[in-house]
């Protein structure tokens, strides 16, 4: 496979599997509740404060400093990654090119060359590795509003709530 076509395959490949981590990213809703037992509104908005109390020391998690929360977003990558390549490659290919065929200029070219696309893959490894950590984030965020929900449910559908 030529060096276009992998490259070509490879972008396919992170789209794919950006597609993927938006459809997980789904977000997890406050189940519907319905008063069963002839609740009035009244008395269905005082269940839902305490039951939401409830679920915050059950649980653990409070779902207004979440929401407060910003998002979780990867740690910046270093800028300058080709630069600094390229010229730690066309340093080391100077002295390759001297020594080996007493032309330095060339090796440097060669050398840089190879550094721009060292220092592209450290970046592009940089950016997979903020992505997995931002994906993980939010994965741990949907687990705990999860946790948060199940307890509220079940408080209201032990004061007699039918719980969807």
């Amino acid at each position: 496979m030529s060096k276009v076509s992998s490259t070509i395959v490879a972008g396919l490949a992170a789209a794919v599997v950006g597609v993927a981590a938006q459809a997980q990213t789904a977000t997890v809703q406050k189940p519907v509740i319905y008063p069963a037992k002839g609740q009035s509104a009244s008395q269905q908005n005082t269940d839902d404060g305490e039951c939401s109390v409830w679920a915050k020391k059950d649980s653990g998690v409070d779902p207004a400093v979440m929401a407060a929360a910003p998002p979780a977003q990867p740690a910046p990558a270093s800028g300058g990654q080709r630069a600094r390549g390229a010229v730690r490659g066309a340093a080391a290919g100077a002295v390759v090119g001297e020594i080996a065929n007493d032309d330095a200029g060339h090796g440097a070219a060669v050398g840089a060359a190879a550094g721009v696309v060292a220092g592209g893959a450290r970046k592009r490894q940089e950016r997979r590795a903020g992505e997995q950590q931002t994906q993980q984030a939010q994965a741990q965020q949907q687990q705990a509003m999860t946790t948060y929900y199940r307890s509220y449910g079940a408080c209201m559908q032990g004061r007699g709530y039918t719980v969807k």
